[in-house]
Formats: C-alpha cells, structure tokens, sequence
C-alpha cells in the first residue's frame, strides 16, 4: 500500500517520506479500511514538529474515510463494503490514516450515512467531536450567548452549528471579512475581529455588559486574559479544548469572585459513555442532514508536505483533506 511517514521530528518539507508499505491485515475484533480521505488536523502537525516517536515511523493524521475491505475474527462479515469514517486513527498508535490502507478496532470505523462523502468524513472524529462534547459541555444553551474564539475554524465551524441549533446567539472571533461570512453562514450572530478589536470590549458591548454567559475556547493560553476583563458573565462557564501554551496564568480572584467554571477535556481520551452520545448525536445530525461540513484545500497523498504546510499557515478556510483515491 502508500502511505506518507515521518521517522523523525520537523519541518514538512525535511521529514515526511511518501512509498510503499505491507498492506496491514486485521487481527481479531479489527476491520482493514480502504481509505478515501483523510483529515489533516493541528494536532497532527504539532505532532509531527514535537511529540516524541513512540514507533520508527509514523504514519499521521486520525481521521479519514472509506470502506470496510476486510474484517477480522470476531467482526460480522456484513461489514465488509460498509462506508465508514474513523476516529482515533493514529491516537496512541504509529499508524494513521495517511495511507491508503489501515486496520484498526471495528469500533472506531463508524458507519457514514448515505449522502455524506468521504471528504465530510473526514471532518469528524476531531473536528465534529470535539463540538459536539464542547457544546454538550455548556449545558442548556437556549437563549444564552456564546463567545465561540476562532467561529471560522474547522471546530468552531461545527460549534457554531451546534450552538445555534440549541438556540443559543453566537458571537464569534474570526480574522477576516472572508471568515467572518464563512461562520456567519453557519450561523454566528455577531462577528469580532481579534486583530483590530478588543475582544472584551466588544462582548460587553454587545451583551449590554453583562458578558457572555459561555465561552467555547480554542486557544486557552491567548484567551484566559478575557476572564479578568468582562467577556464572562458571572456564573459563566469556560469550555476549552486546547492551549498553544502548557502553562496558563489565569487571575484567581476575578474566577472566585466571578464563580466561574473551567472545562477542559480532550476529544481523544472521552469517557465511554460521552464517546457512544457523541457518536450518536453525529449520526443522527448526518441522518436529519443537519450540519454544513466545510472542505477546504484538497491534495494527493503525494502533496503531503503542501498539505501540511496549508494546515500551519492558518490562512484557509475549511479542513484540509488529503484525496487517497
């Protein structure tokens, strides 16, 4: 099969080798998928730059699409020619969905509805995911405003959706005229654009001071500063779900006497049971034809390294996907 690898850390353009390698054969309770797509998320790239090797090469990227070509014992045989989209491809693993075969747990190739492609299924187990456990996270939402930072990105995206579908009112921080329509068109009321406005200032304006009564956070590290400033309402809640920095202050008194609630979770690592409702609450959003799925640049298995490349730049809007057929 080909596959793109990496057997050290750095730059795209240095480490990642595109050739051959043993097509896989499923083992007990696993399924051999014939990928279609797969999903190039930042983690993967921040991977690729900085984690450590836990194996002489690294196939990257988690999340993919395509379908069920062989099964192994344990498996029901009908799922062989399922169309399937995966999470959790290349967590805690070498081998991700960057070739054009891969064999993992048939629990984690989720059947794709009908009528949804292969690049939407790539957009899922990160992207869709981590909404829908940050939306789930925030509790009633119906008539509640929620600032949503980076509302263009491929989460907020989906968050934005989900957010509005609750009934709640979206103010997102996006960076552009061009993304600031693209996450309107999901759904976001107000637009804030962080590299010109005080995004504190403009939520109390916009919330007649109050602050928003949740915030839904990409970027922990650049965005704790707001709870301070009177972007939170009291009694507020923060939903996190990454950081560009490992260590965050953060103003204890303001929290304390704000009675502010932190979230922090990892789409990766969900308990059982909010991984079976977040499976559940997709397919049935994908069955009601009831989320916008946004694809961005597309590239072959060999433009690896542009795609790469195109998910650090941070100009584009839409997942960035990788075709394997």
């Amino acid at each position: 099969m080909r596959a793109a690898w990496y057997s050290h850390n750095g730059e795209a353009k240095d480490v990642m080798v595109v050739g051959e390698m043993p097509l896989p054969e499923p083992g007990p309770g696993e399924v051999r998928v014939r990928l279609h797509t797969s999903g190039v998320n930042p983690s993967d790239v921040k991977s690729r730059r900085a984690r450590p090797l836990v194996d002489p090469r690294i196939v990257p990227h988690s999340d993919g699409a395509g379908v069920i070509d062989a099964v192994g014992e344990g498996v029901p045989a009908h799922r062989v020619g399922e169309r399937v989209w995966i999470w959790n491809g290349q967590w805690a693993r070498p081998l991700g969905t960057a070739s054009t075969y891969m064999v993992l747990p048939s629990a984690q190739a989720v059947l794709l509805p009908d009528g949804v492609d292969f690049a939407a299924g790539a957009c899922f187990g990160i992207p869709a995911l981590t909404a829908l456990e940050a939306v789930h996270l925030s509790g009633d939402l119906k008539d509640q405003t929620v600032l949503v930072t980076g509302a263009s990105s491929a989460v907020g995206h989906y968050i934005t959706q989900l957010v509005t579908l609750a009934g709640g009112h979206v103010i997102g921080t996006v960076g552009s005229p061009d993304k600031a329509a693209h996450a309107h068109a999901a759904g976001m009321k107000d637009a804030i654009f962080y590299k010109t406005e005080s995004v504190a200032e403009r939520v109390k304006t916009l919330t007649g001071g109050q602050g928003a009564s949740v915030i839904i956070d990409m970027d922990f590290a650049s965005t704790s500063h707001l709870l301070s400033a009177g972007a939170l309402a009291s009694h507020g809640t923060v939903v996190c779900y990454g950081s560009n920095a490992p260590e965050v202050p953060v103003n204890f008194r303001a929290m304390l006497l704000g009675s502010i609630t932190l979230k922090f979770f990892l789409v990766y690592d969900l308990t059982a049971q909010d991984r079976v409702w977040g499976l559940a609450q997709l397919t049935a959003l994908l069955q009601a034809g009831q989320l916008q799925h946004s694809i961005g640049p597309r590239f072959s298995l060999d433009q690896i390294v542009q795609a790469h490349e195109t998910v650090e730049a941070g100009q584009s809007v839409g997942n960035v996907v990788v075709d394997l057929i």
